[in-house]
Order: structure tokens, then sequence, then C-alpha cells
């Protein structure tokens, strides 16, 4: 999986923006930032839809992420939901397939459901979203001796609670960390302390707060936008290399965790 991908969630919402879309993610693409996150539940599988035209042709060259929705996750609507994407992906097989988040149905038979598709090819592996350290410590019980090969969970300058336990944990276990809202939808854009730290390197805000999650080993940013502009300025976060004053100067405006907190989410 590559470092730094794209993200889907707000996509498809409206015909009017879908070819923009589309040409946002095709300039990613172009620009090597092959991983493209997407989900059932975003717009209702309409951003499926646009991955689908703007990986047409190109599907070889993409690595794929898309998640079937908790109420889904039986055994039995794990496949189906997961058939349902491939339609809309028009491709007969994602990379990787997500639990979104946990919801009632047993981790155990998701996770029977996950193996069933990853052995008939419709997918190449298997994780989850929105998971804290307790909830993989039990996912690793029901589906062993399989192991999940991503936890995609909400992480950026400004929500830095995983830092406490769950990514060194995650680093260890050799499970890679998506981070979704890198930017925490746009409010880190401006920030006066990645303004400064951007003017030494001659950056965005945007692309320090990236910046700052690679030098994180284990880590995966999926930065969403529909501007081809907007993602080649995302792809030059991965060329910043953020000093230990830059770190510094960051842990005073965005202090880590000292303590264990609930798992955010939005």
């Amino acid at each position: 999986m590559p470092a730094l991908g794209l993200g889907t969630w707000h996509m498809g919402e409206g015909d009017a923006s879908m070819a923009a879309e589309v040409n946002s993610l095709r300039a990613g693409i172009d620009l090597g930032m092959t991983l493209i996150d997407t989900a059932e539940m975003y717009a209702d599988g309409g951003a499926e839809t646009v991955v689908g035209e703007a990986i047409r042709g190109r599907r070889d060259a993409v690595y794929l992420v898309s998640k079937v929705l908790p109420y889904n996750a039986s055994r039995s609507g794990t496949i189906a939901a997961c058939e349902a994407s491939l339609k809309r992906l028009g491709t007969d097989h994602v990379d990787l397939y997500l639990l979104h988040w946990r919801g009632r149905h047993p981790l155990a038979e998701t996770v029977e459901a996950f193996e069933a598709l990853k052995a008939e090819g419709k997918i190449g592996a298997w994780g989850v979203s929105n998971f804290d350290k307790d909830d993989m410590l039990e996912l690793l019980d029901a589906a062993e001796p399989a192991r999940p090969a991503a936890n995609q969970v909400l992480y950026n300058l400004s929500r830095r609670g995983i830092e406490f336990d769950l990514l060194r944990w995650s680093q260890v276990q050799g499970i890679p960390i998506m981070a979704y809202s890198p930017l925490d939808e746009g409010r880190l854009v401006g920030h006066p302390v990645l303004e400064e730290i951007g003017r030494i390197h001659k950056a965005s805000s945007a692309q320090v707060a990236l910046a700052f999650l690679l030098t994180r080993p284990g880590v995966i940013a999926i930065p969403k936008s529909g501007s081809p502009d907007r993602v080649r300025e995302n792809f030059h976060a991965a060329e910043i290399r953020l000093t230990s004053e830059d770190l510094r100067l960051l842990d005073e405006a965005f202090p880590p965790p000292t303590r264990k907190r609930p798992l955010e989410m939005i």
C-alpha cells in the first residue's frame, strides 16, 4: 500500500461535481497516488461509482479499498455488499475490504465472510475501520489464524489520541494505520503554526499536516480532494522532511496524548 493515497468521502453526492471528482482521482493516479479509498456508505454508493469511472481502463494500476457497513456485516450480508460494491466499481475484485465500524454481527462471522471472499478472489485482503486497541485484540482472537491487513481510523494533528497506545501497538503488530480526515476536514488548513513551518519548507499548511503523518512508520494518509491542483499539492507533501524543531513546534501546538482517550470518529 502506498503511504499517501486518495480519499473519496463526500464524493458522488451530486452529478454536477462528478466530472471534477473523476478528474481529480485520475490526476492522483497519474502522480502515483494509486491507493483509492471508498465505501458503500459514501453517498449511498455514489462515491464507488465515481471511483469506477476514474479507474476505467486503469484498474491494474490502482490499489482499491472499500468498506462494508456494520449492519450489512453478517456472513451473507458481507458477501452481498461486496458484490454490489464490485458492480458499482466496475471491477471483479478490491485489494482491501474493511468493516467500516463495529456493529451487532459477531466479528467471527464477518471474518468468515471476508475469508470466503478472499478465497474466491473477490478481495485481496481484509481489515477494519474505527477499531481501538481492545477491539483489535478481540478481532485477533476471533480471526486467528487470519489477520487484518489494516485499521482505518481518524488521525491527524488535532486528533492524536491513537498515539497513546493504538498506534504503537499496531506498529509492533505490523498492522498499518490508515489515517482518514488527515486535514481534520480542512480545519487544519491555515493554522498559524503550520503556516510558519510551511514558510520554511516553501509548503502549504496542508502539506505540513500531511508530512507530519508521513513521519509515522506504518501510517497511510488518505486526503480527499475534488481538485486536481489540490491533489498535486497533497502529493508533494511526501517530499517534505520535517526537522526535530518542526516536530517540537507541532507538539507544542498539538500536544500528544498523556492518557488513554476514547477512539474518536467522524
